[in-house]
């Protein structure tokens, strides 16, 4: 929709070790209202990775068969739980990848001031995509490698607090999570890992 406001400026805050299971019941709560198009449901991004600092903005994703019928059979339950589809079909296809970009699409919702929960990006995308693969190689990745945790988490504060707004933030930083994921598969190379997790 429109809007005259600006973009709001980004907030990275401590990691909150409650954000997990927070998460993980949410997805329990959506994959019992979905149904069976929602094959598989995962906590995905910053606030998924321990230690790391964050926007408080839980990020999930559904994977699923089919975008289309997943859009249309998920309106009314999501939107019964304070959901709002926005326009973003597409994701960011990282640089130097010559992939076809409609192989990069999703659907999306965002919940936002929910009475007693925190903010939720959900980002609905086809099993098998490309866009799928790279959000959970991103957390594993991670997971795997805490070490790298205060680093990226420092990289993510201060650019919060150098840039005016999220849209200038997404923009900056989209380059970095590009070069972290040239990194993570290699790793995935040399470890056998995949979308279901370590060989």
């Amino acid at each position: 929709m429109p809007s005259d406001l600006p973009p709001p400026r980004p907030v990275v805050v401590a990691y909150d070790p409650t954000w997990r299971p927070q998460a993980t019941a949410l997805l329990t709560e959506l994959r019992s209202a979905l149904g069976p198009l929602a094959l598989r449901a995962e906590h995905i991004g910053s606030t998924s990775i321990p230690g790391m600092d964050a926007k408080p903005i839980l990020d999930l994703q559904l994977s699923v068969g089919d975008l289309d019928a997943a859009a249309e059979a998920f309106g009314q339950a999501l939107g019964e739980r304070g959901f709002e589809r926005l326009p973003y079909e597409r994701d960011h296809v990282p640089a130097g990848r010559d992939e076809d970009p409609d192989r990069w699409v999703k659907r999306y919702w965002r919940r936002r001031e929910h009475p007693g929960h925190l903010d939720v990006n959900l980002h609905v995308r086809l099993a098998g995509s490309p866009n799928e693969r790279l959000a959970l190689l991103f957390r594993d990745w991670f997971r795997a490698h805490p070490e790298a945790v205060p680093a990226y988490a420092r990289f993510k504060r201060v650019l919060a607090g150098s840039v005016a707004d999220l849209d200038a933030y997404v923009d900056v930083k989209d380059p970095v999570v590009d070069l972290v994921v040239e990194v993570a598969e290699s790793w995935a190379a040399a470890t056998g890992w995949t979308v279901w997790g370590p060989a």
